[in-house]
């Protein structure tokens, strides 16, 4: 017998968002909900006129008070339609990235709302942000190993990093630990040739930035004799691809002095010890005290954290892509290049351009660009999920005025 459901209908004009394509529904999008439920259950939803718009998850302690699994009616949201969704994600990861190390789900992305998992070789990493996608993570994981395990894949642990603050506003405890058996959480993975150890335990977020695969080869190809500077380099990522691209020097900057140590360990791992050098240092002091002792680069590349994780510090994040940028293409000699990112979604590209081109002219610089490019296809950009496109990366050309 079908499962009777709440419903919660949405008012007259709302859900464009969802009509569009997305899977989000607001808490201030809700007219009324019939039905008896409690957070973490699945529920119906219905336009004002009582049309059906899916299935999802609610919570009403969260502002995003319903995830939409599916929009098909009559779907049952059950370990079948889970099987589909991730034997879906693994295929299209097969087809289009290098799957030694890579994002196999990626929440809305990948139809699995508030879900990611990374995988690190023979390691996964699962961080669960929403409560109705929590209860079901088990499932998934096992579907996953599954999945893996017919492609000759064998999982030896899995671990938890659900400890992101955005737990907080679904009501949930932030939590971190192993799910299943314990293993050495220093995991050796190669990607684009570049060996690291990721520290699937402590390191930042799942352990290692995925995101970036592709970006760090295409600046690695500018790379070969070049002098380099690799600011907010983490574990060392665009520094190594620089170093085992024929860089005659390579100076990667971090404030973490744990990030610093591992990409110590790191370079030492692909021997490039003496080539590649990591100090600790804030970055935004840095940069004048290089320009002061006319310190010049062949390539500078600039990798922050997010400076703004909401619209309403848009404004102070900026001020600070203006001043690094400005600061870095100081540092660039004259026809030489400048990799420039912001992981920020609220830094839409259009503003990001825009803040980039004042600093260009702040400077007298002329910047010519080489190529504009966004996440990797493993973290897919979903049309309509505007969350889903977070990375805008440019290379560009430093000229002097000519």
């Amino acid at each position: 017998m079908k499962e009777e459901r709440a419903i919660v209908t949405i008012k007259k004009g709302e859900g464009r968002s969802l009509k569009s394509g997305g899977l989000w529904i607001y808490d201030n999008e809700i007219a009324k909900i019939t039905g008896d439920y409690v957070d973490g259950d699945l529920v119906y939803v219905h336009d004002f006129d009582d049309f059906y718009l899916g299935c999802g998850f609610i919570n009403s302690k969260s502002k995003i008070t319903v995830r939409v699994m599916s929009r098909v009616k009559g779907q049952e949201i059950d370990r079948d339609f889970l099987a589909q969704r991730v034997k879906t994600a693994w295929e299209y990861r097969k087809k289009t990235v290098d799957t030694g190390s890579c994002r196999l789900i990626f929440g809305e992305a990948d139809f699995l709302p508030g879900l990611v998992i990374d995988k690190f070789s023979d390691v996964l990493v699962v961080q669960s942000l929403a409560l109705g996608i929590d209860r079901m993570k088990e499932t998934i994981i096992e579907l996953l190993k599954e999945e893996l395990k017919q492609d000759g894949i064998l999982i030896r642990g899995v671990y938890e990093r659900s400890d992101a603050k955005v737990r907080l506003n679904e009501g949930m405890e932030r939590v971190k630990g192993f799910l299943g058996e314990p293993f050495d959480t220093k995991v050796e993975i190669v990607e684009n040739g570049v060996k690291y150890l990721v520290d699937v335990a402590e390191g930042q977020k799942t352990g290692f930035f995925l995101d970036q695969k592709y970006n760090r080869a295409a600046v690695a190809r500018l790379c070969r004799g070049a002098r380099v500077l690799d600011c907010f380099t983490h574990t060392g990522s665009f520094a190594l691809n620089a170093g085992l691209a024929g860089a005659r020097e390579v100076i990667g900057v971090d404030a973490s002095e744990l990030g610093v140590a591992q990409a110590t360990e790191n370079a030492a791992l692909n021997g490039l010890s003496d080539r590649v050098k990591f100090i600790t240092a804030d970055v935004f002091e840095l940069l004048p005290e290089l320009e002061k002792k006319g310190e010049q680069f062949d390539v500078v590349i600039l990798d922050p954290p997010a400076f703004t994780k909401s619209k309403n510090s848009v404004k102070n994040a900026i001020k600070g892509y203006r001043e690094i940028n400005l600061r870095a293409m100081k540092l660039v000699k004259d026809g030489g290049y400048l990799a420039t990112c912001s992981c920020s979604h609220f830094m839409t590209p259009d503003l990001f351009a825009e803040t980039i081109g004042q600093a260009a002219k702040n400077v007298r610089k002329r910047i010519r660009q080489v190529e504009y490019r966004t996440q990797a296809p493993d973290h897919p950009i979903l049309w309509a999920a505007d969350e889903s496109y977070y990375l805008k990366f440019f290379i560009f050309q430093v000229v002097n005025e000519k």
